[in-house]
């Protein structure tokens, strides 16, 4: 089990804006003149940088290990359950057909299931990890 965060770097530019980077997603950067609007603008740019390489079909590494001088940026939850099931059928190695046929569906839903862009209720996520021997489990902690 893990947390659906990623760790960042967040520094300050010569100009005094907050940066965020993502040492998994070298790619993924946002600015921002606050630290509350750094976080938001940290939370916004993992879910679309999320969203982008799962539309791309990439690879979506799981989160490094935080180091020093890093803070966790949680997984926007309009992503995470859709995140987990990408990374339930590449893990064990199913296309979406196979999918479909275990869920008795079309692989047309199975393919709505991983669209991002796509609102797909939570019940049929769930249910489709759970065809796949998995499941996300929410969890309520203090802020850090």
């Amino acid at each position: 089990m893990f947390t659906f965060a990623y760790p960042a770097v967040f520094s300050r530019d010569e100009d005094g804006r907050i940066l965020a980077a993502f040492p998994d997603f070298p790619t993924a950067h946002t600015d921002a003149a606050e630290p509350n609007e750094a976080m938001e603008e940290a939370i916004d740019c993992l879910g679309s940088v999320i969203a982008f390489t799962m539309r791309d079909k990439a690879n979506v590494p799981r989160p490094s290990r935080l180091k020093r001088g890093q803070k966790l940026v949680p997984v926007p939850l309009w992503i995470v359950a859709k995140l987990a099931l990408y990374w339930a059928i590449r893990e064990l190695g199913i296309s979406q057909s196979e999918l479909a046929r275990r869920l008795k569906v079309r692989e047309t839903v199975v393919r709505r299931m991983l669209d991002p862009n796509h609102d797909t209720r939570q019940e049929k996520i769930q249910a489709a990890l759970e065809v796949l021997g998995k499941r996300v489990v929410m969890a309520y902690d203090d802020a850090a």
